[in-house]
């Protein structure tokens, strides 16, 4: 499946779920994730798009690792299904 339908059904899922998933772009700090998603009560989760099957190159592996070592959720989502577990955690109070 390609990176932009699992992103159009995350902004979908999460809009439906009462949240927000900004498009994260940072110049000048290459490799970060490409949403940010944030859910009622102030839960926030760092999203990181592939095609199906595609994983994430170095160097966003390396923001990925930075982000989870300062206590941030980041999730790697390349389908429909990983959307779904990654509302379910971030959305837990309101699934």
């Amino acid at each position: 499946m390609q990176e932009w339908k699992v992103e159009d059904r995350l902004f979908k899922r999460v809009k439906q779920q009462g949240g927000l998933a900004f498009k994260f772009v940072s110049p000048g700090y290459a490799g970060v994730p490409d949403r940010i998603v944030i859910a009622p009560g102030g839960r926030i989760a760092f999203v990181e798009l592939k095609t199906t099957g595609m994983k994430p190159r170095k160097l966003q592996v390396k923001r990925i690792d930075m982000l989870k070592k300062l206590g941030c959720q980041v999730y790697i989502v390349d389908s429909y299904d990983k959307v779904e577990e990654m509302i379910k955690e971030v959305f837990k109070d309101e699934v």
